[in-house]
């Protein structure tokens, strides 16, 4: 993991801390004080937010350690390994979150809440978004799948906010609308669950290895032919992404006169183009052009 990627992951995750304590506080203090259940839950769950940013932290302490004998791919993995992790505690926040509007709906219960409730309510709407946004501009930045999945995190606290205060809205003027809480609860779960979702996939892509995306392709053989452009053939490409550093592995085929030596040459050539230009370290295998 390369140093402003680091830097930004434990910014994000300090940042992300302090603001949630804060919030968890205000939160856990409006509900005792109101004695509204579903505000002290929604405390906790900024809690979990706490939680995850301790490790997004802890990640990139990992992610930064330079390779060594028993990781000579370096530790950047880590970053996909934490990303998983925090998208399973999503996916349980949405379980729990999902199951619980349900059995409020079965049981047609409303809810009550004060002015208290509406002021701490929107503060948290505001700062969790916010602290989304400078999580999703930082991830994009820096291409940090860790940060992006904290930020869909913070994202799905302000969700479940955005539930309580239009429960807290609708109880006040409509209590006729005692279902609303429940309906808008299983709606934000289906959305964090599918965040959840989204965000596995994509690690796991990673981790399992991938194709490379045809544009690069394209751009590594025209680059290729401009060293050698007569019977060169690049295929079977392969990407294995370790965060820190990317491995490219590509068949190519040479005419089945040339020397061992002249075939190695134009192998390790087109290496040293793609570690260049494209910042990847390769590795060819030679076949015969038949």
């Amino acid at each position: 993991m390369n140093r402003e990627k680091t830097k930004s992951q434990i910014l994000e995750g300090i940042i992300s801390i302090i603001i949630n304590a804060v919030l968890f506080a205000l939160k856990f203090w409006a509900g005792m004080v109101t004695g509204s259940i579903a505000l002290i839950a929604d405390a906790w769950h900024t809690m979990s937010d706490s939680l995850s940013s301790v490790f997004v932290v802890f990640a990139a302490k990992l992610a930064s350690r330079k390779p060594d004998k028993e990781h000579p791919f370096g530790h950047g993995r880590w970053e996909q390994i934490s990303t998983i992790f925090i998208a399973f505690l999503l996916g349980i926040i949405a379980y729990e979150f999902l199951t619980g509007s349900i059995e409020r709906f079965q049981n047609r219960e409303s809810v009550t809440y004060g002015t208290l409730a509406v002021v701490v309510t929107v503060i948290s709407i505001a700062m969790k978004t916010l602290l989304s946004l400078y999580a999703f501009y930082l991830g994009r930045k820096t291409e940090n799948a860790i940060v992006k999945a904290d930020g869909w995190h913070h994202l799905s606290d302000a969700f479940s906010s955005v539930v309580v205060l239009i429960g807290i809205i609708a109880s006040m003027i409509a209590p006729q609308f005692w279902w609303m809480d429940s309906i808008l609860g299983m709606i934000c779960a289906l959305l964090i669950l599918y965040a959840s979702y989204q965000i596995i996939k994509e690690s796991i892509t990673k981790l399992l290895g991938e194709e490379p995306e045809q544009d690069l392709i394209d751009e590594i053989n025209i680059e290729a032919k401009k060293l050698y452009y007569d019977d060169l053939k690049l295929h079977h490409f392969h990407m294995h992404d370790y965060i820190s550093q990317k491995e490219l592995t590509l068949h190519i085929m040479l005419d089945k006169d040339i020397t061992i030596e002249n075939g190695h040459k134009v192998a390790t050539d087109i290496e040293n183009m793609i570690k260049e230009k494209f910042d990847m370290i390769a590795t060819i295998h030679v076949e015969p052009l038949d």
